[in-house]
């Protein structure tokens, strides 16, 4: 090889770097420059206040399955959990499943928002520790356990709330959905505190690390002592924990807990997820690139809104998109390691 072919691999390879770096970044800001364009309004700080309301919701469950992709697994029940965490705790909140469809919260004997917002996370992480034993123990791949907890959620869901929605909360629980504090939505700085300990957790201390080695090589994580049984149970129980919090959120927002809540939310999160450069077969990805991701895929869905495109389209450009973003993926690691 010439030095010239050689300093062309070079620059090639460091482009590849960069893009896997920055690549969503350099996406996301690109797809606010061309909404602006398409309509000024886009930029106001009223919508970009809406959009962090609107991604707070999967984001917080994308922070979870971070950690699960992580170790190369996959949760498909996530959308399903947050909808049974979500009657969970609409049932604590209003003190039963009676008078379900009224709005008004007086003569409720409901036990308060902590306690609901206890039941819906303590739930939702008894949940993926089961499906996380499942994995670990039974040998059930995490696909197989994730899509049956996915229709088994959905069924205690329907079967609690005998098919029809839990309405009308209190005030105090309904400032988590859509309370402010100064001009920023109280669930978008949920979301941002959750990611900044997410962060910490997998960048600065020994668990992250070992997060990131069981993705990495489960076998060699072992030999070297450590307990990936464990470790593959605990980031079930994060995801639960997460989707747990979503869903106390979400029923905050909407004063309503819904039985058909979080349908497709699976499909979000894990795009989410990937197109911030986590790959899917563990080791590789960051809590950064995951807001990132959910950042985009907000902005993406906001601005095909504002542009009156229907919401079967925006369907299908999502799941395009995250095939593009596994395939560019994967190509860029190829160059890399060129």
């Amino acid at each position: 090889m010439s030095i010239a072919e050689e300093q062309n691999q070079r620059g090639g390879v460091t482009i590849a770097r960069l893009l896997m770096s920055f690549g969503p970044l350099l996406f996301l800001a690109a797809l606010v420059v061309v909404f602006t364009v398409l309509k000024p309004s886009f930029i106001d700080p009223i919508n970009l206040f809406n959009i962090t309301r609107q991604i707070s919701i999967t984001g917080l469950i994308a922070l979870g399955m971070t950690f699960v992709i992580l170790t190369a697994g996959i949760d498909l029940s996530v959308g399903s959990l947050l909808a049974f965490c979500g009657m969970v705790a609409a049932v604590v909140a209003k003190g039963g499943t009676a008078n379900t469809l009224s709005l008004s919260t007086s003569g409720t004997q409901g036990f308060g928002w902590f306690a609901a917002l206890l039941a819906a996370v303590v739930v939702g992480a008894l949940a993926g520790g089961v499906q996380g034993f499942a994995i670990t123990r039974l040998k059930v791949p995490p696909f197989v356990v994730t899509l049956g907890g996915l229709t088994v959620f959905r069924g205690l869901t329907l079967t609690i709330s005998n098919g029809g929605p839990i309405s009308g909360f209190d005030a105090s629980m309904r400032w988590f959905g859509t309370g402010l504090i100064g001009p920023v939505p109280v669930p978008a700085l949920i979301f941002a505190i959750a990611a900044i300990l997410c962060h910490i957790v997998l960048r600065y201390t020994r668990y992250g690390r070992a997060v990131y080695a069981v993705g990495g090589n489960a076998e060699a994580a072992r030999l070297s002592g450590l307990r990936v049984d464990r470790i593959l149970v605990s980031v079930y129980v994060i995801v639960g924990f997460f989707a747990g919090l979503a869903a106390f959120v979400l029923s905050a927002r909407l004063n309503s807990s819904e039985a058909v809540a979080g349908i497709g939310y699976e499909l979000t999160v894990i795009s989410a997820v990937v197109i911030g450069g986590t790959s899917l077969f563990g080791g590789i990805g960051s809590v950064g690139g995951t807001v990132v991701g959910a950042a985009l895929i907000g902005v993406l869905q906001n601005g095909l809104q504002f542009n009156n495109v229907s919401s079967y389209t925006q369907s299908i450009v999502i799941g395009l998109i995250l095939i593009l973003a596994v395939a560019f993926d994967r190509w860029l690691k190829s160059r890399v390691r060129r």
